[in-house]
């Protein structure tokens, strides 16, 4: 017999967090949780091997150990199309909105919302509708930052946090050189030329942490 569930996992590096999205998700009758994760490389060691059906909708988080949330999520994109990715951060800007949908995600949704609004998103999510409130396709590139790549705008967040070079590296599982080569290309992306030019475009354009 078929199962009339939805198939949910979630990917977040907070036991009790998750252990929160469990109980809340599967209060509902048509919804099940089949797998949580704790890292990104923890998530894709598993839906890797998982077929079509086994996991219906992903709810990641962004901002985990390691590799990070949105290396996953366009690493998904390209290989599990079928799986459906909920993105559900704490870090909900315009921007990355707009990066994590270009990079493959079904939804976008801010860790500030309410209870319902998740569970609705998921169900929205699963009969191929955007969640409440965002528009069915993302806007067109526009302002520099936009035409980052999901990793850039990655790199972008973490530099206008204050973050120093080596724990940049860490974050994103790097090289100094390469986190220095990072900063330098998205410096000449957006047209600033020092540190303090850098803040000033991520507080015009609401970037700031």
């Amino acid at each position: 017999m078929i199962s009339s569930r939805l198939h949910l996992a979630i990917a977040d590096d907070h036991a009790v967090v998750r252990l929160g999205y469990r109980r809340l998700l599967e209060g509902e009758p048509d919804l099940e949780v089949v797998a949580e994760y704790a890292d990104a490389n923890q998530a894709w060691a598993d839906l890797a091997l998982r077929r079509p059906g086994e996991v219906d909708l992903l709810i990641l988080d962004l901002s985990m150990p390691g590799r990070s949330g949105l290396d996953l999520l366009r690493q998904l994109a390209e290989s599990c199309r079928w799986l459906k990715v909920l993105v559900f951060t704490m870090h909900d800007t315009p921007a990355l909105r707009q990066q994590c949908l270009r990079a493959g995600a079904a939804g976008f949704l801010g860790k500030s919302s309410d209870p319902e609004a998740l569970v609705e998103a998921v169900r929205r999510i699963a009969r191929g509708l955007p969640p409440p409130g965002q528009p069915e396709r993302p806007a067109p590139c526009g302002l520099p930052h936009e035409q980052l790549t999901p990793r850039e705008h990655e790199m972008l967040l973490l530099m206008l946090s204050g973050h120093p070079l080596e724990r940049i590296a860490r974050e994103m599982n790097v090289s100094d050189k390469t986190v220095s080569n990072y900063q330098t290309l998205i410096r000449q992306k957006l047209g600033v030329a020092s540190a303090l030019e850098l803040i000033r475009y991520g507080q015009q354009h609401g970037l700031m942490p």
